[in-house]
């Protein structure tokens, strides 16, 4: 059990830092620091929008409409965190 715990952490570790990428780029490219006319800026894009696209997509149905800001990133990292908590307790509890 303790061993499925560390890989489900581990998957949730790899999530964090995807979200995490995907908002640093969305920033860059936002600030035009980053131009997406650029074949390998655009490839990284569209492969972090694939991979979170799918996360995002339910959180966004149920927030607001706030215009330009999207809190979809911000709930997916709080959920991943208490993902997180919730199996480090259950792995505390098995040693």
């Amino acid at each position: 059990m303790a061993t499925l715990l560390q890989v489900f952490v581990a998957i949730l570790g790899i999530v964090w830092f995807v979200v995490i990428a995907h908002v640093v780029v969305s920033w860059l490219v936002n600030f035009q620091v980053l131009n997406l006319r650029q074949p390998l800026v655009a490839q990284i894009w569209y492969l972090l929008n694939r991979l979170v696209e799918p996360i995002y997509r339910p959180i966004r149905r149920y927030l607001p409409d706030l215009g330009g800001i999207d809190l979809a990133p911000l709930v997916v990292l709080l959920i991943l965190f208490f993902l997180r908590q919730l199996a480090a307790n259950y792995y505390y509890a098995y040693l």
